[in-house]
């Protein structure tokens, strides 16, 4: 069994490292005569339909009985109020506060909780991670009230059965107890005006406080995942995978990238006559002793933007959040995506989306693609130098998008930096830039920079994108930037960098300058752990180069 959910006596005492308070009293809330278990999609799926705000739609879920839903289940629509997107600005990490703070905090989950224990609540457990190589279990309770949130939680990663329960019983051990999330979506605190996601990822638990977006609960699950899988060798990553197979040979790729960059159109794309197979769009982890990737969620939580009720995506639609609705010609309640109601419309597919779906990749990965938007960039860029590699990854530069719920002063077209698109981090980030590094070094990784923003004052289209993914697998020649050897594009005029221009050499310079002042920041702020000095370095003598 993967993670311990029951202890010997004897490990049970203060001072054993699987306990701490804030464990102790997330935990503790679970067995409350008031939590009833959700055992099963079927029951999950009654709750919600039934539940107060939720819309019961005339479109049919596809292959109900695969999924473990009635045969009549139709895709259920559940609206939030102003905040549809997550928000940063209520993450805690419990290794990162002051120790003065310690207490402070202690005392507020301790209320939260005493306040909850007043109202009734489900509770559910689901396995991530979908190979015996890497499967843990996760419990999560919610409030009355949020059964459409149960519903998404149970349907977005595997719930047990027979099959999974023997997958997780054969499944790595790992000396960590099980993840437990506890939510209340109508909490409330003049301290924390914008709610409260508080994570002690050592002791596997965390307390999603005055946030109703389901995505918090998903991320909030991923990122206790996450932190437990890079504690035992996994590398965690927000990204997609997919592998091109031929009859000579496989071709493994990651992309990595924020939600709205092009992550999910290049995992998920469908070549014409090529064999493809798709681990996720989202979340994986890459094994660092044998290369090999496991997925960690079965379904998508996918915007809706990009699909209109013509789109054959719709028919892999379980439920949507924060969409509109409406009757068409035949008086069915049908959806009205694209964004129309507001930004971050959502929906919860099935992975039969993806016919050619895999949860596992023994095979190494060949390349890793960074997704940026940056407009010194050419569509694709090659990195051959193993640390460039991972300094690029480091200094993803991107845009941010209707994903999150940003405070009024951000521009959300402003150029930010994200490391290895992954917000969700819970340890520091020189250690994830230790593991990349390691895999373009030792593993002999390839590295891209894919820009899907604009170039030339041109956007770049998917097209663009995904060809130029498809020249790197058929073997593309490339030219190398001038005065960096490290950096190639292809040899052919349309991605062209027009390095005669002063006015790209200093865009591009500016680039380069944005990346080191991030770095220079983040040391400065991160004195106790810094990067390694080697990056500033590295990015100082490409500034002084164009000079």
């Amino acid at each position: 069994m993967s993670t311990i959910e029951h202890y010997p006596l004897d490990q049970i005492r203060k001072g054993d490292p699987g306990f701490s308070s804030f464990r102790a009293t997330i935990e503790t809330f679970f067995y409350g005569n008031r939590v009833e278990t959700v055992p099963t999609r079927e029951r999950a799926y009654q709750l919600a339909k039934n539940s107060p705000g939720a819309i019961k739609t005339d479109l049919p879920v596809y292959a109900p009985e695969k999924l473990g839903l009635p045969p009549e289940a139709t895709v259920l629509v559940f609206n939030d109020g102003g905040i549809v997107g997550r928000t940063a600005l209520a993450r805690r990490l419990t290794a990162e506060l002051p120790k003065h703070e310690i207490k402070d905090f202690e005392k507020i989950l301790r209320e939260a909780v005493y306040q909850s224990a007043r109202k009734d609540y489900y509770k559910t457990a689901v396995y991530v991670g979908l190979d015996k190589e890497f499967t843990v279990k996760a419990h999560l309770a919610l409030p009355h009230g949020y059964e459409n949130d149960l519903y998404s939680y149970v349907l977005n990663f595997q719930i047990p059965n027979a099959e999974w329960e023997e997958i997780y019983q054969a499944s790595k051990a790992y000396d960590a107890g099980d993840l437990f999330l506890y939510a209340d979506p109508d909490w409330s605190h003049p301290d924390f005006p914008d709610g409260l996601a508080l994570f002690d990822v050592e002791h596997n638990c965390a307390a999603i406080l005055g946030l109703r977006y389901f995505g918090e609960l998903k991320k909030g699950t991923l990122t206790l995942a996450w932190a437990l899988a890079h504690r035992n060798g996994y590398i965690a990553c927000h990204g997609g995978m997919k592998q091109y197979r031929f009859p000579d040979k496989k071709y493994t790729m990651a992309v990595f990238g924020l939600s709205g960059s092009g992550k999910s159109t290049v995992t998920l794309a469908q070549e014409t006559n090529q064999e493809v197979k798709i681990l996720h769009d989202d979340a994986f982890v890459i094994d660092q002793t044998s290369g090999a990737t496991t997925a960690l969620e079965p379904a998508y939580f996918d915007k809706t933007q990009d699909y209109p009720m013509t789109s054959d995506a719709i028919k892999y639609f379980l439920t949507c959040q924060n969409v509109g609705v409406t009757l068409d010609t035949a008086g069915r309640k049908v959806l009205v995506t694209e964004d129309i109601r507001n930004g971050n419309g959502r929906t919860v597919k099935s992975q039969f989306v993806t016919p050619n779906r895999v949860h596992h990749l023994k095979e190494k990965v060949d390349a890793v693609y960074w997704i940026m938007k940056d407009e010194s960039l050419p569509p694709i860029v090659k990195v051959e130098d193993p640390n460039l590699a991972a300094i690029f990854g480091l200094t993803l530069a991107t845009k941010r998008s209707t994903a999150e719920n940003l405070s009024a002063n951000i521009d959300i077209n402003s150029l930010v930096i994200e490391p290895f698109a992954n917000p969700f981090r819970a340890y520091p980030l020189t250690e994830d830039y230790a593991d990349f590094k390691r895999l373009f070094a030792e593993q002999q990784t390839d590295c891209y920079i894919l820009n899907t923003g604009y170039f030339n004052q041109t956007k770049i289209p998917k097209e663009t994108t995904l060809g130029a993914i498809q020249k790197v697998i058929d073997g593309a020649e490339w030219k190398t930037f001038p005065h960096f050897p490290d950096l190639k594009y292809f040899a052919e005029s349309a991605f062209e960098p027009p390095f005669d221009s002063a006015e790209y050499q200093k865009m591009f310079q500016q680039s380069l300058r944005y990346r080191l002042a991030f770095v220079r920041k983040y040391n400065l702020e991160h004195e106790e752990n810094p990067l390694p000095p080697e990056i500033a370095q590295a990015l100082e003598k490409m500034v002084q180069t164009l000079v």
